[in-house]
């Protein structure tokens, strides 16, 4: 496997992971912090809002898992990146948010 599908797993599971706060948020009608609010990354956005990144989210891992790479779960130099990279962002997000319900 070149060393760039490699990173595209990655970044693939990292966009995949931070979809997933985003579009549940959404979908529950609650707001959730996004680059769009004010300010940007520490204010609450609209649900509206949260569902469209989140989806903007899921196509962009889609992209790096799919269209640039072909995705195999049950190849594990293709699962084990991907794995990395959801791992790091979900990590990520419940330190973020976190600190967000906090304040």
């Amino acid at each position: 496997m070149p060393w760039y599908l490699g990173v595209a797993y990655f970044f693939g599971g990292v966009f995949l992971a931070n979809a997933i706060p985003h579009i549940v948020s959404g979908v529950l009608g609650r707001p959730l912090q996004t680059p769009f609010a004010s300010p940007p990354f520490k204010g609450l956005s609209s649900a509206a809002v949260n569902v469209a990144w989140g989806l903007f989210n899921l196509a962009v891992a889609y992209l790096l898992l799919i269209v640039i790479g072909k995705f195999e779960i049950r190849n594990w130099l293709h699962a084990v990146p991907c794995f990395a990279g959801f791992a790091a962002m979900a990590f990520q997000c419940a330190r973020s948010f976190a600190r967000l319900s906090r304040d």
